[in-house]
């Protein structure tokens, strides 16, 4: 708790703005909005100041209902901003509106409001489906902090703070003809809320929130240049949008961070997200829109992700975090996955540092088919597992009769990590019947801390068709740089290894592996030791040195 506070009075101890300055700040909307006259822009009512509709921003009163009663009034008019000047704004859900900026001035904190201490009276779930193929906090927009659903030309824009203190972390899982026990409302002769409120963790559910920003079906989405502190289970969610610019958020929570699903036309930019308990960036392809709906043309550059201490980032103080499951470490990572139903496409990943996160991992396991995804120009230091991994799988979250999916066409390009740990080369893991297709590493630095036995390179991973994203199961590798097992076409061109600590393990280690280019490759190993290929085909080895 001591870290949330001191995070949260950086942003707001000793600010003050009066109303001029406050114009001042906002002159860029005003701009954008056609305005260049502040004195005219007020006149005209195009600024909504949340004060003059009640709001007090004392930090004891609930200041929503005054928050919408401002965008409420600006909407009336066809938009306008609504800015929230400084304090600390006690709230439950605000409500976007079309053609609606929400200005966080500096100072401004809004803080989500404690079922607990304030009545459960956030807007609750609205999207009860037949067969739910993902978890209760993917499903729901509407229980947010904040919720935009079929809106168009908003924005939310800073300097200022949103503090999720209020949110829940969790809820109830996904349900599906897979799980046991499970019947359909239709069987059952009810609706499929009547059916999801049978389950006292739905019951419970009501009223509260566990997001605090929820997006769905929005069209042009602005959100800059905030910062969100303890998020509930997701900071930014955003289902079927598109149009979509993230820029310079700071976001330090124990959960998921950014998470784009089924989304079109996203562009995340300059974002620094701490996500120590979960995903700090991760696309997903669910089926919360009713149907499988692809996540492309994506760009997420020049962010930098990481898992220390929630709290630490903005504190300044990058403490390491305890967190330690399936005794790996904190996560923070980069991912194209966990549900994929709808598949990628055209997704560019670039420019950007992770530190002390568990990499990036991209794969399919719920169907669908991710193609043409570049990775390029990252820095990933001390990552606590794979620095870099595919995974194909068949775990099959989805409609009956949906076919397996396909993984194919992914670059990874310029990438530098250090500290890689024993058990963790970079893989690619597909499936016998569905093997991992055309996928190059190209100018690969790795500093690894070795350490590797020659029992660790005997060893044969466990083969798991049927599972969810996470390849831990596998264990520890037989090879120090890179695995690759059931793929074809796999081409490694410029990989650097560098060891710690002697490893018997082979630099880089195929297995039923259907054409293969190895050129380029540096490794401290015997010449004879650098690659070891088995019940492989067409593999081709170029240039290889030893250090």
């Amino acid at each position: 708790m001591q870290a949330r506070d001191d995070g949260e009075r950086m942003f707001t101890e000793g600010m003050a703005m009066d109303r001029r300055s406050l114009l001042l700040a906002s002159g860029a909307t005003l701009m954008a909005a056609g305005w260049t006259d502040q004195a005219g822009a007020v006149a005209a009512g195009i600024f909504e100041d949340v004060r003059q509709h009640g709001a007090i921003g004392d930090g004891v009163a609930i200041d929503s209902p005054a928050i919408n009663r401002a965008i409420e009034a600006a909407a009336q008019r066809g938009g306008g901003t609504i800015v929230v000047p400084p304090g600390r704004y006690l709230c439950f859900t605000i409500r976007l509106r079309d053609n609606i900026a929400l200005v966080l001035s500096a100072g401004a904190t809004i803080i989500a409001a404690s079922p607990e201490t304030h009545g459960a009276h956030y807007d609750p779930p609205e999207n009860y489906m037949e067969e739910q193929f993902q978890d209760f906090g993917i499903t729901h927009v509407h229980n947010s902090l904040i919720v935009g659903d079929g809106v168009s030309n908003v924005a939310i824009l800073g300097p200022g703070m949103l503090h999720g203190i209020g949110l829940d972390r969790a809820g109830p899982g996904e349900r599906w003809h897979g799980r046991g026990q499970w019947q359909s409302a239709a069987a059952l002769g009810i609706t499929p809320r009547e059916q999801a409120l049978q389950n006292p963790e739905e019951r419970a559910a009501v009223g509260r929130a566990n997001k605090t920003i929820g997006l769905m079906n929005c069209r042009g989405v602005r959100l800059q240049d905030f910062t969100i502190l303890q998020a509930g289970h997701f900071a930014v969610i955003a289902h079927g949008c598109s149009n979509v610019q993230i820029d310079g958020l700071v976001i330090d929570t124990d959960r998921d961070g950014i998470d784009i699903d089924a989304c079109r036309d996203v562009r995340i930019v300059n974002c620094t997200v701490n996500a120590p308990k979960d995903d700090a960036i991760v696309l997903k392809s669910s089926y919360a829109l009713g149907r499988p709906v692809l996540c492309e043309d994506i760009l997420v550059t020049g962010c930098k992700t990481s898992g220390y201490l929630m709290g630490s980032l903005l504190d300044g103080t990058y403490r390491p975090s305890d967190y330690n499951i399936e005794n790996i470490g904190p996560l923070g990572r980069i991912k194209l996955g966990t549900e994929t139903n709808g598949g990628f496409r055209n997704i560019r990943i670039t420019d950007c540092i992770c530190t002390a996160t568990r990499g990036i991992l991209l794969g399919i396991v719920d169907g669908g088919t991710l193609e043409d995804v570049s990775v390029s120009n990252i820095t990933l230091r001390d990552p606590f597992n794979h620095p870099l991994f595919i995974h194909h799988a068949a775990r099959m979250r989805a409609p009956r009769g949906t076919s397996v999916g396909a993984v194919r066409r992914v670059q990874f390009d310029g990438i530098s990590v250090t500290g890689a740990r024993l058990p963790y080369p970079c893989g690619v893991e597909g499936i016998a019947d569905a093997p991992v297709e055309d996928v190059t590493f190209r100018d690969i630095d790795i500093v690894a801390r070795g350490g590797g036995t020659a029992e660790d390179a005997a060893r044969e991973p466990e083969y798991r068709r049927e599972t969810s994203l996470e390849v831990s199961y596998l264990g520890t590798l037989p090879a120090a740089g890179l695995y690759a097992r059931h793929a074809r076409r796999l081409t490694v061109r410029g990989f650097n290894l560098s060891l710690g600590a002697p490893d018997a393990r082979p630099a880089v280690a195929l297995r039923h592996v259907a054409g293969a280019n190895l050129d380029a490759i540096t490794s401290p190993a015997e010449r004879a030791m650098v690659v070891d290929a088995r019940d492989s085909t067409n593999v081709a080895l170029g240039q290889i040195s030893t250090a």
